[in-house]
């Protein structure tokens, strides 16, 4: 771990100048800035003056945690054709399982449904890219085309239906897919 590198991320984070780290800290701004090219090392207890200016225990300060994924592209994406029903899953977030909610991006061929097996406590969000859908949520049925959304609480039997063709991102909480 490079000290000074952290420090200087604290400090930005913060919105605070050298300056001012220094002046809280009652250290000169020139020590600050040879701390954050680590060409200096502080004394432990100078970095814990420093860590306590910042709001950081030492401790925190020390544990690195570690780099989660942010942004994902289509090589990162996990396919499933359902051949049965006529459409094809993609997680676009893969791994998003563990999370309390999991995008897909669901291709419905002409024709196409999802599985109309499914009840389970939850909530599902849709936003139809292309084509239009036909809702099926307990006995009643609702339509979605291109630029429209659709939410509801998934306690009842529900699916989706597409005589066109669509391509929906849809959202649910907690993961069912």
């Amino acid at each position: 771990m490079e000290i000074g590198q952290r420090i200087k991320q604290l400090r930005v984070m913060k919105g605070l100048t050298q300056e001012e780290l220094a002046d809280r800290a009652e250290l000169s701004k020139g020590f600050i800035s040879q701390v954050e090219r680590d060409l200096t090392s502080p004394s432990i207890a100078t970095l814990m003056d420093i860590l306590q200016c910042l709001g950081v225990s030492v401790s925190e300060f020390f544990t690195e945690e570690p780099e989660e994924q942010i942004v994902f592209t289509k090589e990162d994406y996990f396919i499933k054709k359902d051949e049965e029903n006529e459409n094809t899953i993609e997680w676009i977030v893969p791994n998003a399982q563990k999370n309390q909610m999991e995008p897909i991006l669901l291709k419905l061929e002409p024709g196409g449904s999802t599985d109309p097996d499914n009840p389970h406590e939850g909530e599902e969000f849709g936003y139809v890219l292309n084509g239009a859908v036909t809702i099926h949520l307990g006995n009643k049925v609702y339509r979605a085309k291109k630029g429209e959304t659709f939410y509801y609480v998934s306690g009842k039997q529900h699916y989706l239906t597409s005589k066109v063709g669509a391509t929906v991102l849809w959202i649910s909480s907690p993961p069912t897919f």
